[in-house]
């Protein structure tokens, strides 16, 4: 049989790990930097952006080095690890008067994409820091951050990012077969943070900015990562709430997580259960998603 080596979703077999060996051979004097680009360029590992998949590549060489299969050159430099070293967002000082009222009074709401936006980044990630039950997590692979203003106010933060590669209930709604969607995934959306400032207390509001949001979110992802999205996605831990501004926006009840996250050996819960919602963005989006095969 074969050999198959996986990592992170993707399969490195006899014949690949020969290739490795031979670039290694013909490049003696490469460090491992110049050999996991040159390795993403013959694979074409390539981001939809256009970007080599550079740390993708890396940990793989990596994985079959430290296996035997193959033996990378002395590492040159460690270099700066941002994900390691970022520091937590520090605090900000905001308004927090009170806004207790109707939605049609705090209109017309403006949707800002923060990310890349130095001044407004930090206030989003200090939000989310200071308010989110769960704190700041820099978000995974491609992901785009809005804060919502009501009268130059902040009152909103929603964040989206790459999609878990594997949701059992998600997979069954969309159709798709394994190898699909590791190729597709990055054609859906998660919504990794939603918050609405505490002080604020508007009825409806949460359900009115998601409906608003999807509406803009297309676009932007297109116009930032040049390639769509056709479904949006998000868990809701049910210990703590009932989805019920999803619900209203009219996004779907997909089912539960199983509680034993991506990585479980023991097969036994230990975290919460988490409800998943989806948002189709178009009609079509299981064809969409399923390259035509669905």
């Amino acid at each position: 049989m074969d050999l198959e080596i996986k990592y992170q979703g993707r399969v490195a077999t006899s014949a690949d790990i020969a290739f490795i060996n031979k670039l290694i051979a013909e490049n003696p004097n490469d460090s491992r930097w110049a050999l996991s680009k040159k390795l993403c360029k013959a694979w074409n590992w390539i981001q939809p952006n256009g970007a080599l998949r550079d740390m993708l590549c890396r940990g793989l060489l990596l994985q079959l080095h430290r296996a035997g299969y193959i033996k990378l050159p002395p590492r040159r430099c460690t270099p700066n690890n941002p994900l390691l070293n970022r520091k937590k967002p520090v605090k900000v000082k905001i308004d927090q008067t009170p806004i207790s009222t109707t939605l049609c009074k705090i209109q017309p709401l403006e949707f800002r994409q923060v990310r890349r936006r130095p001044h407004l980044e930090k206030l989003f990630n200090a939000l989310i820091e200071q308010y989110h039950y769960l704190s700041y997590c820099h978000p995974v692979g491609e992901h785009l951050k809005y804060i919502v203003f009501a009268q130059q106010r902040p009152i909103a933060c929603l964040s989206w990012s790459s999609a878990p590669r594997h949701i059992g209930c998600r997979d069954r709604f969309i159709g798709w077969s394994k190898d699909i969607r590791q190729n597709n995934l990055s054609l859906i959306a998660y919504n990794s943070r939603f918050l609405l400032l505490p002080w604020v207390q508007v009825s409806h509001l949460a359900s009115h900015i998601l409906g608003r949001m999807v509406k803009v979110l297309a676009a932007d992802w297109q116009r930032v990562y040049h390639h769509p999205i056709y479904f949006l996605e998000t868990f809701v831990d049910t210990q703590r709430f009932k989805g019920t501004c999803y619900r209203a926006a009219n996004w779907i009840y997909l089912g539960n997580t199983t509680g034993r996250g991506k990585d479980d050996q023991t097969n036994k819960v230990n975290r919460s259960i988490k409800a998943v919602w989806g948002y189709p963005l178009s009609k079509d989006f299981r064809d969409q998603l399923s390259g035509g095969m669905g």
